[in-house]
């Protein structure tokens, strides 16, 4: 597809009588980045600079069809599929066993966790997947935006990929999604013991057709299934998880926690501090003071 690309590139260049050196003028490149296009060599075109390269060829949106169709090339063989029936879904149910699911990572998680793979060939390969994984969230923005539930095993909060300061960042960042209203986020605690899914994560798909796909991924692997039959032996496996898992508000707390225990930083207040200011506040208003009590609904403390 990179070289499909490319050749379309050179075509419509040609047909517009520019040089490489004059293309890449007007899309603020070396043209030795024009030649790479081209050739189909070195790092395969960005989204913004493919936008560019569409506007000043005159190709009416056809190098950003073809873009998609690029960038899925960085990704193993046994993913593509996956992405490609995950941009279609009208609904996506994913548990997450290891690391937060890229719909929802920030940029600097998401390089974290895709530079653990020792199959990378370099630098470039590297920024070509994360660029991928962040366009894949402008899904997430648009009117045809799936519904997304997401369960988080407690091992994803606890885990320091990256460092403090990037799942700090990453915490934050899926308190903030929690707010759309197309989006629940749930927490499956250490406690709840042993599960069906252990092995690695979940997804299911649920296709505009009416029809669902389950796909299981870990390390190294992925497996897309489309039986009927097998598809709901695995809807029920995901159900299991959802009614072991924390209900959302709970859940909520508990990534709080995991952000003000693990990943504190000056910015983030601490929960004395938070229930100090709170008594306060209380206090000044002639409040009676916060509660100890657990009464029914009261939200229990997440485990350290």
């Amino acid at each position: 597809m990179a070289a499909l690309f490319g050749s379309r590139v050179r075509k419509l260049r040609t047909a517009a009588g520019l040089t490489q050196a004059e293309l890449g003028a007007l899309t603020h490149v070396v043209s030795t980045r024009i030649t790479q296009i081209e050739r189909a060599s070195g790092a395969r075109p960005t989204l913004e600079l493919t936008r560019a390269l569409d506007a000043a060829l005159e190709a009416d949106g056809l190098l950003v069809d073809l873009w998609p169709y690029v960038y899925r090339e960085a990704f193993p063989d046994w993913s593509r599929a996956f992405i490609e029936l995950s941009e279609r879904a009208k609904v996506i149910d994913q548990y997450a066993a290891h690391v937060v699911p890229g719909l929802l990572q920030t940029e600097a998680y998401a390089r974290a966790v895709l530079g653990l793979d020792v199959m990378l060939s370099g630098e470039h390969q590297l920024e070509e997947r994360v660029a991928a994984r962040m366009v894949r969230q402008e899904r997430l923005a648009s009117p045809d935006r799936p519904a997304l539930w997401v369960i988080l095993d407690e091992a994803v909060l606890r885990r320091p990929v990256g460092g403090s300061v990037v799942m700090r960042e990453q915490m934050q960042r899926l308190l903030d999604a929690a707010t759309q209203l197309r989006l629940r986020i749930q927490v499956l605690p250490f406690d709840q013991g042993g599960h069906e899914s252990m092995g690695g994560s979940l997804t299911l798909l649920a296709l505009p057709d009416g029809s669902e796909a389950a796909y299981t991924e870990g390390s190294d692997y992925g497996q897309l299934i489309e039986g009927t039959d097998e598809v709901t032996r695995y809807r029920v496996i995901y159900d299991r998880l959802r009614a072991a898992a924390l209900p959302p508000l709970m859940s909520l707390d508990m990534i709080r926690s995991a952000m003000e225990g693990n990943y504190r930083g000056a910015n983030v207040p601490s929960r004395s501090e938070r229930r100090r200011v709170a008594q306060e506040q209380l206090q000044q208003s002639g409040g009676r003071g916060l509660r100890r009590d657990r009464r029914r609904g009261a939200r229990p403390r997440p485990r350290p």
